[in-house]
């Protein structure tokens, strides 16, 4: 059997773990779950990922779900394809340092920009009305943050170094969207910022991925 990625391709968090499959090239199958229709919410679903939520990933006897689990379970068990995501041949210090950062995307970068691209652009493609005031709001959150990504990429290529990591790739799906936005400038304005990004959407990892978003 091989793997099976449960989600939606316009689903940041599915996109998340397509993109860390394809930076390994893993064939992989993406079986639509489509929210629309409650099918998350369904006993079928429901056995992969008891709290009703996509991503789920199946590998053979292996379920996981929650997307940041999946990708690093991804990057440890095809260590040796492709880049080297968590720098596992890099030193203790190094290792951390990418540890350190897939926190910061989590709890530091997550939370705003995925509250500020739902808002300007999820809620209008659902119906809805763009609240502008939460835009603002979290527009000012994630400006303090990429204020310290800014200084980072001055002193480094990517943000947990050098390299090319798990990192990096993390935040790909939400800069994608929120460069959609309005509020693209928050990284077009910045231009240490604004190099990353370009690099980062160029590879042809992403490039691959980015083709089966539906817009």
């Amino acid at each position: 059997m091989g793997v099976k990625v449960y989600g939606m391709p316009m689903s940041t968090n599915t996109v998340r773990v397509l993109a860390a499959l394809n930076e390994k090239g893993v064939e992989f199958e993406l079986v639509i779950v489509d929210l629309r229709t409650g099918a998350h919410k369904k006993p079928d679903f429901l056995a992969l990922n008891p709290f009703g939520q996509i991503p789920a990933l199946e590998d053979g006897d292996v379920v996981l779900f929650e997307s940041r689990a999946i990708n690093r379970y991804i990057a440890t068990k095809y260590a040796e394809a492709g880049p080297d995501l968590l720098l596992s041949s890099g030193t203790p210090a190094e290792r951390a340092v990418v540890d350190l950062w897939l926190e910061v995307e989590s709890q530091q970068f997550g939370p705003p920009i995925a509250a500020l691209v739902y808002e300007a652009l999820i809620k209008p493609m659902l119906g809805g009305a763009t609240d502008v005031t939460v835009v603002e709001a979290q527009a000012t959150k994630l400006e303090k943050v990429l204020d310290v990504y800014e200084a980072r990429l001055a002193q480094s290529k990517y943000l947990a170094g050098a390299e090319f990591t798990l990192v990096d790739l993390n935040h790909i799906p939400y800069t994608n969207y929120l460069m959609k936005t309005p509020k693209a400038s928050l990284v077009t304005s910045r231009p240490h910022l604004l190099a990353w990004w370009q690099d980062v959407s160029s590879r042809p990892a992403w490039q691959k991925t980015a083709a089966a978003i539906p817009f």
